[in-house]
């Protein structure tokens, strides 16, 4: 095992948590880190292997773990743990991308094999578990990102940056528009598909729509007459 490789988990802080933290730390023999729910790790340098507290965690935070691993794939493995069953393994693989799932039927040297084998960079899941996600995909990849809810080609494109944690702020920069422009395409993505908030969008999109398309970053910025003509 590679002895720069820690766990970081996220979760609650009660008396079981320390002693799940010493058990864990006995048996794998590496730094076990405890970070509260509401707080994110920006700064993640070495190998981490992230488990999360499904039980304590909302969809927000959730998603915002999820952006900090995609960012930073190389050094962090991001897993979950107390999901209640295969079938919400299913629905919570589906928004975010997991290395490992662990149930809360697992034993504790269950779930110490599981984290051995994710330091190792290897997989922690069911084959059927991975059989039902490929046939997930599939039937996505079937629907990918074709005109969907009345969605406009410039709302799919701003519902994709969504997927990226990138601000109203960001989007407009990326698209060179407005943000009071963004804010109305988002008004009118949630109107469409029928949801209150970005968590929701993404969520939806991630459902129904697939991966979503590679954004361009090698756009050429306009010069300054012709940006107010873009205001889409």
């Amino acid at each position: 095992m590679d002895q720069q490789s820690l766990v970081m988990l996220v979760t609650s802080s009660s008396p079981q948590t320390q002693l799940f933290i010493d058990y864990l730390g006995q048996q794998l023999n590496c730094p076990i880190v405890l970070v509260s729910p509401g707080s994110t790790q920006r700064a993640i340098t070495g190998r981490t292997v992230v488990l999360l507290d499904i039980d304590y965690l909302d969809e927000g935070i959730i998603q915002e773990w999820h952006s900090l691993s995609s960012e930073n794939p190389e050094n962090i493995t991001l897993a979950a743990f107390n999901l209640r069953n295969e079938d919400h393994a299913v629905e919570v693989l589906s928004a975010v991308n997991l290395q490992g799932v662990f149930y809360h039927s697992d034993s504790l040297a269950m779930i110490c094999k599981g984290l051995n084998a994710l330091m190792a960079n290897d997989l922690w899941m069911s084959r059927s578990l991975m059989t039902r996600m490929i046939q997930f995909f599939r039937r996505q990849q079937l629907n990918s990102y074709r005109p969907a809810c009345g969605l406009t080609q410039r709302e799919l494109e701003i519902i994709a940056m969504l997927g990226t944690g990138a601000s109203n702020t960001r989007i407009a920069e990326q698209l060179f528009v407005s943000e009071h422009t963004v804010k109305s395409h988002l008004y009118n993505i949630f109107r469409k598909i029928e949801v209150h908030n970005r968590v929701q969008a993404v969520n939806w999109a991630r459902q129904h729509l697939g991966a979503p398309p590679p954004l361009t970053s090698s756009r050429h910025q306009p010069d300054k007459q012709a940006t107010k003509l873009i205001e889409t």
